[in-house]
Parts: structure tokens; C-alpha cells; sequence
């Protein structure tokens, strides 16, 4: 797992939010589904953060993106918190390494 894998991973997630933060389709899918996608979205937000703390990068994110399955039963509530996640991860997603000259040895 490298750090390019775990951006790719977050711009996934960003716009899985994103996609559920529309208003009537997410609810939609969310009630239609009877909320796995929430349950789906909590356990791919947790890899996430695993992965990002194993190379060393940030997961404000996805981190408030697991309080958002958590709490995104709430009708209003969740469609407002999977947007604000979403842009939440989607600028972790987007913000540069600090040190892009490292070069990453792997065993």
C-alpha cells in the first residue's frame, strides 16, 4: 500500500459521498437498499483510515465520514453530513504530500 493508492482510494470514497448527498437519489439508495450502503460506506471509510495511518496521511476525512454512516439514518441530518464529508475527504484527497522528494523504499 503506497500513498498514490490511498488518494486513489479517497477520491473513491469523496465521490461515493458526494453521490449520497444528493438530495432525493442518496435517500433513495440509502432507504432502497435498507441502509447497507451506509453499513458498506462505514467499513470502507475504517480501511481507509488504516491505510492512511499505515503510510503516514491524514484521515480527517474519513474519519468524519464514519460518524456519518454512523448518524446518516437521520433524513436532513445525513444527506448535510455526507456532503460536508464529502468535501472533507475530497480535499484530503486533493492536498499535496509535504515532502514529495522522499522516495518511498519498499522490503
Amino acid at each position: 500500500m503506497n500513498r498514490q493508492t490511498v488518494k486513489t482510494l479517497k477520491w473513491i470514497s469523496g465521490g461515493l459521498e458526494a453521490f449520497l448527498g444528493i438530495p432525493i437519489i442518496g435517500g433513495s439508495i440509502v432507504l432502497g437498499f435498507g441502509w447497507t450502503p451506509l453499513v458498506i460506506m462505514l467499513a470502507f471509510h475504517i480501511l481507509v483510515v488504516i491505510f492512511s495511518k499505515k503510510v503516514g496521511v491524514k484521515a480527517t476525512g474519513n474519519i468524519l465520514g464514519i460518524v456519518t454512516s454512523a448518524i446518516g439514518w437521520i433524513p436532513i441530518v445525513g444527506m448535510f453530513m455526507h456532503i460536508i464529508s464529502a468535501i472533507f475527504i475530497l480535499l484530503d484527497a486533493a492536498s499535496k504530500d509535504k515532502n514529495q522528494d522522499i522516495i518511498e523504499m519498499t522490503k
